[in-house]
């Protein structure tokens, strides 16, 4: 079950840092499409650098050893992002196809989250 449950983390949270790698770079690079996009959401062009910046920095909170508190907030923010991107196109009304890459990384961030090491989770104060 241990063994399972390790492949699992991996394998989540290996899709999800290259999901929030690759969207990240897209955004800081400002490709066309992605720039065509986050207009029609109507946010400002700089915001693909902000959400850029927080997506790099999330993966790597989330793959380096120990700081558990720190991979908190990495969780955390992807799912705010994420559940943001869906909640701006679901405003535009755009097409279902939108959702899936949002809600994707959603679910690996949730798997990625519920299935890490006990030495990658925080220790609560009250045990």
């Amino acid at each position: 079950m241990k063994k399972r449950n390790k492949i699992i983390y991996w394998i989540a949270t290996i899709w999800l840092s290259l999901g929030m790698v690759s969207t990240g770079i897209v955004q800081l690079i400002k490709m066309e499409e992605e720039v065509a996009k986050i207009t029609q959401l109507g946010y400002p062009i700089y915001f693909l650098t902000i959400i850029g910046v927080w997506k790099m920095f999330g993966v790597v909170a989330v793959l380096i050893p120990k700081f558990p508190l720190l991979k908190e907030w990495a969780y955390a923010g992807f799912f705010f992002v994420m559940s943001g991107a869906v909640f701006s196109h679901v405003a535009v009304k755009d097409e279902i196809a939108t959702f899936f890459g949002p809600v994707l990384l959603i679910v690996l961030t949730l798997v990625s989250w519920y299935f890490r090491p006990a030495h990658r989770k925080l220790i609560s104060i009250n045990k």
